[in-house]
Protein backbone atom coordinates (compact mmCIF):
# COMPACT_ATOMS: atom_id res chain seq x y z
CA UNK A 1 0.00 0.00 0.00
CA UNK A 2 1.37 3.40 -1.02
CA UNK A 3 1.85 5.98 1.72
CA UNK A 4 3.01 9.42 0.61
CA UNK A 5 6.18 10.96 2.00
CA UNK A 6 5.20 13.05 5.03
CA UNK A 7 7.85 15.65 4.12
CA UNK A 8 6.58 16.06 0.55
CA UNK A 9 5.72 19.75 0.88
CA UNK A 10 8.94 20.89 2.55
CA UNK A 11 11.11 21.50 -0.53
CA UNK A 12 8.63 22.34 -3.28
CA UNK A 13 7.84 25.93 -4.22
CA UNK A 14 4.20 26.77 -4.98
CA UNK A 15 3.31 29.76 -7.14
CA UNK A 16 -0.03 31.52 -7.51
CA UNK A 17 -1.56 31.23 -10.99
CA UNK A 18 -2.09 34.82 -12.09
CA UNK A 19 -4.58 36.54 -9.81
CA UNK A 20 -6.52 33.33 -9.09
CA UNK A 21 -6.67 31.51 -5.79
CA UNK A 22 -4.89 28.46 -7.21
CA UNK A 23 -1.25 27.64 -6.61
CA UNK A 24 0.77 25.19 -8.68
CA UNK A 25 4.09 23.54 -7.89
CA UNK A 26 6.94 25.31 -9.66
CA UNK A 27 7.58 22.01 -11.45
CA UNK A 28 4.65 19.92 -12.68
CA UNK A 29 4.64 16.47 -14.29
CA UNK A 30 3.40 16.18 -17.85
CA UNK A 31 2.22 12.81 -19.14
CA UNK A 32 2.58 13.51 -22.87
CA UNK A 33 5.33 10.90 -23.25
CA UNK A 34 6.17 7.74 -21.29
CA UNK A 35 2.66 7.01 -19.96
CA UNK A 36 1.03 5.24 -22.89
CA UNK A 37 0.28 1.56 -23.41
CA UNK A 38 3.66 1.17 -25.15
CA UNK A 39 5.42 2.07 -21.88
CA UNK A 40 6.05 0.02 -18.74
CA UNK A 41 3.24 0.54 -16.24
CA UNK A 42 5.43 -0.23 -13.25
CA UNK A 43 7.82 2.56 -14.25
CA UNK A 44 4.90 4.95 -14.75
CA UNK A 45 3.66 4.19 -11.26
CA UNK A 46 7.10 4.74 -9.73
CA UNK A 47 7.45 8.12 -11.48
CA UNK A 48 4.04 9.37 -10.33
CA UNK A 49 4.66 8.24 -6.76
CA UNK A 50 8.10 9.87 -6.72
CA UNK A 51 6.64 13.06 -8.12
CA UNK A 52 4.02 13.32 -5.38
CA UNK A 53 6.56 12.33 -2.73
CA UNK A 54 8.60 15.36 -3.85
CA UNK A 55 5.71 17.80 -3.66
CA UNK A 56 4.58 17.70 -7.30
CA UNK A 57 0.83 17.98 -6.89
CA UNK A 58 -0.02 18.76 -10.52
CA UNK A 59 -0.33 16.07 -13.19
CA UNK A 60 -1.02 17.33 -16.71
CA UNK A 61 -2.75 15.16 -19.32
CA UNK A 62 -4.75 15.47 -22.54
CA UNK A 63 -7.26 13.27 -24.30
CA UNK A 64 -4.76 12.25 -27.00
CA UNK A 65 -1.75 11.46 -24.80
CA UNK A 66 -0.40 7.94 -25.20
CA UNK A 67 0.16 6.20 -27.48
CA UNK A 68 -2.47 4.93 -28.06
CA UNK A 69 -4.53 8.10 -27.69
CA UNK A 70 -6.36 8.00 -24.38
CA UNK A 71 -4.06 5.44 -22.80
CA UNK A 72 -2.16 7.94 -20.66
CA UNK A 73 -5.43 8.94 -19.00
CA UNK A 74 -6.37 5.29 -18.50
CA UNK A 75 -2.98 4.48 -16.96
CA UNK A 76 -3.04 7.56 -14.75
CA UNK A 77 -6.55 6.66 -13.67
CA UNK A 78 -5.31 3.26 -12.60
CA UNK A 79 -2.45 4.82 -10.59
CA UNK A 80 -4.91 7.25 -9.05
CA UNK A 81 -7.26 4.46 -8.02
CA UNK A 82 -4.52 2.20 -6.64
CA UNK A 83 -2.28 4.79 -4.98
CA UNK A 84 -3.39 8.41 -4.95
CA UNK A 85 -7.14 8.34 -4.39
CA UNK A 86 -6.82 9.09 -0.64
CA UNK A 87 -4.88 12.23 -1.67
CA UNK A 88 -7.30 13.45 -4.38
CA UNK A 89 -7.93 16.77 -2.66
CA UNK A 90 -4.18 17.44 -2.63
CA UNK A 91 -3.91 16.98 -6.40
CA UNK A 92 -4.36 19.21 -9.41
CA UNK A 93 -5.30 17.07 -12.41
CA UNK A 94 -5.70 18.68 -15.82
CA UNK A 95 -6.75 17.50 -19.25
CA UNK A 96 -7.39 19.02 -22.66
CA UNK A 97 -9.40 18.71 -25.85
CA UNK A 98 -8.45 19.99 -29.27
CA UNK A 99 -6.43 17.46 -31.24
CA UNK A 100 -7.72 14.48 -33.21
CA UNK A 101 -9.36 11.75 -31.13
CA UNK A 102 -11.99 9.93 -33.21
CA UNK A 103 -13.10 9.78 -36.86
CA UNK A 104 -15.76 11.98 -38.36
CA UNK A 105 -16.46 15.71 -38.14
CA UNK A 106 -16.82 15.83 -34.34
CA UNK A 107 -13.53 14.28 -33.25
CA UNK A 108 -11.21 17.29 -32.97
CA UNK A 109 -10.90 21.11 -32.78
CA UNK A 110 -13.11 23.39 -30.69
CA UNK A 111 -16.82 22.82 -31.22
CA UNK A 112 -19.18 22.48 -28.27
CA UNK A 113 -19.97 18.94 -29.49
CA UNK A 114 -16.33 17.86 -29.36
CA UNK A 115 -15.26 19.63 -26.16
CA UNK A 116 -18.17 18.38 -24.06
CA UNK A 117 -17.88 14.82 -25.39
CA UNK A 118 -14.12 14.78 -24.97
CA UNK A 119 -14.27 15.95 -21.36
CA UNK A 120 -16.83 13.23 -20.58
CA UNK A 121 -14.53 10.62 -22.12
CA UNK A 122 -11.49 11.89 -20.20
CA UNK A 123 -13.35 11.74 -16.89
CA UNK A 124 -14.41 8.16 -17.58
CA UNK A 125 -10.89 7.10 -18.55
CA UNK A 126 -9.45 8.53 -15.34
CA UNK A 127 -12.35 7.48 -13.10
CA UNK A 128 -12.95 11.06 -11.96
CA UNK A 129 -16.03 13.16 -11.30
CA UNK A 130 -14.13 16.33 -12.22
CA UNK A 131 -10.74 17.64 -13.27
CA UNK A 132 -9.16 20.71 -11.74
CA UNK A 133 -8.26 22.39 -15.04
CA UNK A 134 -9.68 21.68 -18.49
CA UNK A 135 -8.08 23.30 -21.54
CA UNK A 136 -8.90 24.11 -25.10
CA UNK A 137 -5.77 22.48 -26.48
CA UNK A 138 -5.56 24.58 -29.64
CA UNK A 139 -7.60 27.35 -31.28
CA UNK A 140 -10.07 26.26 -33.94
CA UNK A 141 -9.89 28.42 -37.08
CA UNK A 142 -13.44 27.47 -38.11
CA UNK A 143 -15.32 27.66 -34.80
CA UNK A 144 -16.15 31.01 -33.16
CA UNK A 145 -14.23 31.60 -29.94
CA UNK A 146 -17.58 32.25 -28.28
CA UNK A 147 -18.66 28.66 -28.90
CA UNK A 148 -15.45 27.21 -27.50
CA UNK A 149 -15.65 29.52 -24.48
CA UNK A 150 -19.29 28.68 -23.80
CA UNK A 151 -18.51 24.95 -23.94
CA UNK A 152 -15.73 25.35 -21.36
CA UNK A 153 -17.99 27.54 -19.23
CA UNK A 154 -20.65 24.83 -19.34
CA UNK A 155 -18.17 22.27 -18.01
CA UNK A 156 -17.48 24.53 -15.03
CA UNK A 157 -21.19 25.04 -14.32
CA UNK A 158 -21.76 21.29 -14.56
CA UNK A 159 -19.04 20.67 -11.99
CA UNK A 160 -16.81 18.78 -14.40
CA UNK A 161 -13.88 21.18 -14.08
CA UNK A 162 -12.95 23.80 -11.50
CA UNK A 163 -10.93 26.08 -13.78
CA UNK A 164 -10.43 26.44 -17.52
CA UNK A 165 -7.42 27.31 -19.65
CA UNK A 166 -6.15 27.51 -23.21
CA UNK A 167 -3.04 26.16 -24.89
CA UNK A 168 -1.25 27.22 -28.07
CA UNK A 169 -3.38 30.38 -28.41
CA UNK A 170 -1.75 33.56 -29.75
CA UNK A 171 -1.64 36.76 -27.73
CA UNK A 172 -4.55 38.16 -29.74
CA UNK A 173 -6.66 35.01 -29.38
CA UNK A 174 -5.94 34.88 -25.66
CA UNK A 175 -7.04 38.48 -25.17
CA UNK A 176 -10.21 37.86 -27.19
CA UNK A 177 -11.29 34.73 -25.34
CA UNK A 178 -10.37 36.31 -21.99
CA UNK A 179 -12.91 39.07 -22.70
CA UNK A 180 -15.60 36.46 -23.37
CA UNK A 181 -14.76 34.54 -20.20
CA UNK A 182 -14.77 37.74 -18.18
CA UNK A 183 -18.30 38.51 -19.33
CA UNK A 184 -19.37 34.95 -18.53
CA UNK A 185 -17.56 35.08 -15.14
CA UNK A 186 -15.81 31.82 -16.04
CA UNK A 187 -12.73 30.95 -13.92
CA UNK A 188 -10.29 31.25 -16.82
CA UNK A 189 -6.90 31.36 -15.13
CA UNK A 190 -4.14 29.78 -17.22
CA UNK A 191 -2.41 29.48 -20.58
CA UNK A 192 -0.15 26.55 -21.51
CA UNK A 193 2.33 27.67 -24.18
CA UNK A 194 5.53 26.20 -25.54
CA UNK A 195 8.46 28.15 -24.10
CA UNK A 196 12.19 27.57 -23.89
CA UNK A 197 15.46 29.33 -24.65
CA UNK A 198 15.14 28.42 -28.33
CA UNK A 199 11.47 29.36 -28.63
CA UNK A 200 10.71 32.65 -26.86
CA UNK A 201 7.58 33.59 -28.79
CA UNK A 202 5.50 34.30 -25.67
CA UNK A 203 7.71 37.32 -24.96
CA UNK A 204 6.36 39.02 -28.11
CA UNK A 205 3.00 40.00 -26.65
CA UNK A 206 1.56 36.99 -24.83
CA UNK A 207 3.22 37.66 -21.48
CA UNK A 208 1.84 41.21 -21.61
CA UNK A 209 -1.68 39.87 -22.23
CA UNK A 210 -1.33 37.39 -19.38
CA UNK A 211 -0.21 40.14 -17.01
CA UNK A 212 -2.97 42.50 -18.12
CA UNK A 213 -5.66 39.81 -17.76
CA UNK A 214 -4.37 38.44 -14.46
CA UNK A 215 -3.60 35.05 -16.00
CA UNK A 216 -0.76 32.65 -15.28
CA UNK A 217 1.24 30.39 -17.55
CA UNK A 218 2.48 26.82 -17.31
CA UNK A 219 5.08 26.20 -19.98
CA UNK A 220 5.70 23.00 -21.90
CA UNK A 221 8.80 21.81 -23.77
CA UNK A 222 11.14 23.79 -21.47
CA UNK A 223 14.09 21.61 -22.48
CA UNK A 224 13.39 21.90 -26.23
CA UNK A 225 12.84 18.16 -26.71
CA UNK A 226 16.13 17.40 -24.94
CA UNK A 227 18.32 19.91 -26.77
CA UNK A 228 18.72 21.89 -23.53
CA UNK A 229 20.12 18.92 -21.62
CA UNK A 230 23.46 17.11 -21.62
CA UNK A 231 22.03 14.59 -24.11
CA UNK A 232 23.57 16.23 -27.18
CA UNK A 233 26.63 18.01 -25.78
CA UNK A 234 28.97 15.68 -27.63
CA UNK A 235 26.90 15.04 -30.74
CA UNK A 236 23.86 12.90 -31.52
CA UNK A 237 23.73 9.47 -29.84
CA UNK A 238 22.42 6.58 -31.93
CA UNK A 239 19.65 5.85 -29.40
CA UNK A 240 18.48 9.47 -29.17
CA UNK A 241 15.11 10.90 -30.19
CA UNK A 242 16.80 13.07 -32.81
CA UNK A 243 18.39 10.01 -34.43
CA UNK A 244 15.15 8.03 -34.45
CA UNK A 245 13.28 10.27 -36.90
CA UNK A 246 11.09 12.05 -34.34
CA UNK A 247 8.70 14.56 -35.94
CA UNK A 248 9.50 16.97 -33.11
CA UNK A 249 13.29 16.79 -33.20
CA UNK A 250 15.63 16.23 -36.14
CA UNK A 251 19.37 15.79 -36.46
CA UNK A 252 19.46 19.10 -38.35
CA UNK A 253 17.82 20.87 -35.39
CA UNK A 254 20.41 19.49 -33.01
CA UNK A 255 23.43 20.16 -35.22
CA UNK A 256 22.42 23.81 -35.57
CA UNK A 257 22.43 24.30 -31.80
CA UNK A 258 25.50 22.32 -30.66
CA UNK A 259 27.83 25.31 -30.26
CA UNK A 260 25.21 27.40 -28.45
CA UNK A 261 24.25 24.49 -26.20
CA UNK A 262 27.85 23.98 -25.14
CA UNK A 263 28.21 27.67 -24.30
CA UNK A 264 25.04 27.55 -22.24
CA UNK A 265 26.32 24.45 -20.51
CA UNK A 266 29.52 26.29 -19.52
CA UNK A 267 27.44 29.03 -17.93
CA UNK A 268 25.27 26.45 -16.15
CA UNK A 269 28.37 24.85 -14.62
CA UNK A 270 29.44 28.24 -13.27
CA UNK A 271 26.02 28.46 -11.59
CA UNK A 272 26.49 25.01 -10.07
CA UNK A 273 23.77 23.53 -12.27
CA UNK A 274 23.32 21.17 -15.16
CA UNK A 275 22.11 22.69 -18.41
CA UNK A 276 18.64 21.20 -17.86
CA UNK A 277 18.44 22.66 -14.35
CA UNK A 278 19.39 26.10 -15.64
CA UNK A 279 16.91 25.87 -18.52
CA UNK A 280 14.05 25.05 -16.13
CA UNK A 281 15.05 27.84 -13.76
CA UNK A 282 15.23 30.25 -16.73
CA UNK A 283 11.58 29.49 -17.55
CA UNK A 284 10.57 30.26 -13.98
CA UNK A 285 12.31 33.64 -14.02
CA UNK A 286 9.40 34.86 -16.19
CA UNK A 287 6.95 36.63 -13.82
CA UNK A 288 3.80 35.19 -15.42
CA UNK A 289 5.09 31.60 -15.39
CA UNK A 290 3.68 29.81 -12.37
CA UNK A 291 4.90 26.33 -13.28
CA UNK A 292 6.98 24.47 -15.80
CA UNK A 293 6.05 21.06 -17.18
CA UNK A 294 8.62 18.31 -17.27
CA UNK A 295 8.43 14.80 -18.63
CA UNK A 296 10.25 11.82 -17.19
CA UNK A 297 11.02 8.30 -18.35
CA UNK A 298 12.55 7.24 -15.04
CA UNK A 299 12.59 8.39 -11.43
CA UNK A 300 16.23 9.53 -11.52
CA UNK A 301 15.43 11.90 -14.40
CA UNK A 302 12.58 13.40 -12.40
CA UNK A 303 14.77 13.86 -9.34
CA UNK A 304 17.53 15.47 -11.42
CA UNK A 305 15.10 18.04 -12.83
CA UNK A 306 13.81 18.89 -9.36
CA UNK A 307 17.31 20.12 -8.49
CA UNK A 308 16.55 23.20 -10.60
CA UNK A 309 14.69 24.52 -7.55
CA UNK A 310 17.97 24.81 -5.66
CA UNK A 311 18.97 27.88 -7.70
CA UNK A 312 16.22 29.93 -9.31
CA UNK A 313 17.97 33.29 -9.12
CA UNK A 314 19.74 34.87 -12.08
CA UNK A 315 21.94 37.94 -11.90
CA UNK A 316 21.43 40.61 -14.58
CA UNK A 317 24.84 39.66 -15.96
CA UNK A 318 23.88 35.99 -16.28
CA UNK A 319 20.68 36.89 -18.13
CA UNK A 320 22.69 39.12 -20.47
CA UNK A 321 25.13 36.28 -21.11
CA UNK A 322 22.28 33.92 -21.97
CA UNK A 323 20.75 36.48 -24.34
CA UNK A 324 24.12 37.03 -26.04
CA UNK A 325 24.69 33.31 -26.48
CA UNK A 326 21.19 32.81 -27.88
CA UNK A 327 21.59 35.75 -30.26
CA UNK A 328 24.31 33.76 -32.05
CA UNK A 329 21.74 31.08 -32.84
CA UNK A 330 19.36 33.67 -34.28
CA UNK A 331 22.09 34.91 -36.64
CA UNK A 332 22.84 31.44 -38.02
Amino acid sequence: MYLANEQRYEKMLYNRVGKSGLKLPAISLGLWHNFGDVDNFGTQREIVQAAFDNGITHFDLANNYGPAAGSAEINFGRILKEDLLPYRDELIISSKAGYYMWPGPYGEWGSRKYIIASCEQSLKRMGLDYVDIFYSHRPDPDTPLEETALALDQLVRQGKTLYVGVSNYSAEQTAEIAKIFRELKTPFIIHQPRYNMFDRWIEDGLTDVLADEGLGAITFSPLAQGMLTNRYLNGIPNDSRAHSGSPFLTEENVQATLDVVNQLNTLAKKRGQTLAEMALAWNLRQPTVASVLIGASRVSQLEDNLKALNNLTFSPDELDQIDNILSKLAKN
